[in-house]
């Protein structure tokens, strides 16, 4: 394990300066060529991180060798291949910060980011969650979201079950939400940022800053969206976890319930195609018992 650590923040603009401390971490698997545009999006912040931690889920590229020879101030974490989820907790679990920031290797920040966000607490001192809009590049063009991605703040439980709506990119969440929630659930390969979104807004109103201030790219082969068919079948077990625990009343458990009858139907339509039928008679039971 290599282990870097210089502790940021030591300028007027730091958050240090203002009592509080940001840990941003960020997960990376075999992106050595966009790991360094990550990186320098972080350290060209405003406002100066205490401390950025990459934690490398088994790379075997040439990420060891640019953080070691190219940013001596990050802390840099190798471990074996377990998964973003895995490479998440791990970053949560190592960080000092009070709060938590999180950021894709294959994504950016604009310059503002951090002091866009902290402005916005500093106005709402009770949030614990603020995340905010995004730019969109695929295929190295801009392309504009649909309207089922918009972004939204306030109780957004409901307009999360559709589909994940808080990009990890995006947020700075305060570590007692960690404490509170749990972390990210390392057994879904895929759709682990849904089922935690799921979880903390059935809980927690959520701060937005209606700006621009990421840039997520898309397109490219190793995108997790690309390797699972199917991906309703992750959102069918996060919806069956939070149905099972006790944190849901109303109008939102009844909107769950619908939303997982929707899921389970589309899996099975697709299942169909596949000529997957014994999964096909599996989620046949699940929504039949649902709808008794």
């Amino acid at each position: 394990m290599h282990l870097f650590k210089v502790l940021l923040g030591n300028t007027d603009t730091s958050i240090e300066t203002m009592k509080e401390t940001v840990s941003v971490i960020i997960p990376t698997f075999n992106r050595s060529s966009l790991l360094q545009r990550a990186l320098d999006s972080v350290l060209s912040q405003t406002i100066c991180p205490h401390e950025i931690i990459v934690v490398d889920d088994g790379s075997t590229d040439e990420t060891a060798v640019l953080v070691e020879q190219e940013y001596p101030v990050i802390i840099y974490f190798h471990q074996s291949n377990k998964g973003v989820s895995a490479a998440r907790n791990r970053g949560i679990r190592e960080a000092s910060g009070d709060w938590i920031a999180f950021l894709d290797s294959d994504d950016m920040w604009l310059p503002e980011k951090l002091e866009r966000q902290f402005e916005a607490l500093r106005a709402n001192p009770d949030m614990k969650l603020c995340h905010t809009d995004e730019i969109w590049i695929r295929n190295e063009r801009r392309v504009n979201p649909m309207k089922k991605h918009k972004k939204y703040g306030g109780w957004i439980f409901q307009k999360c079950l559709p589909l994940c709506c808080i990009s990890p990119s995006s947020t700075l969440i305060h570590r007692s939400i960690f404490d509170e929630i749990g972390l990210f659930d390392e057994t879904l390969p895929v759709c682990e940022d849904y089922d935690f979104w799921l979880r903390v807004t059935a809980r927690h109103l959520v701060l937005y800053v209606d700006e621009k201030l990421i840039i997520k790219y898309g397109g490219h082969e190793d995108q997790l969206s690309k390797k699972y068919w199917g991906m309703d079948r992750f959102r069918i077990q996060a919806l069956e976890k939070i149905l099972s625990s006790d944190k849901l009343g109303g109008d939102d458990r009844l909107a769950t319930e619908q939303m997982l009858a929707d899921k389970i139907q589309i899996y099975i339509q697709g299942a169909k195609k596949r000529g997957k039928l014994e999964e096909v008679d599996s989620y046949k039971e699940k929504w039949q018992t649902l709808i008794k």
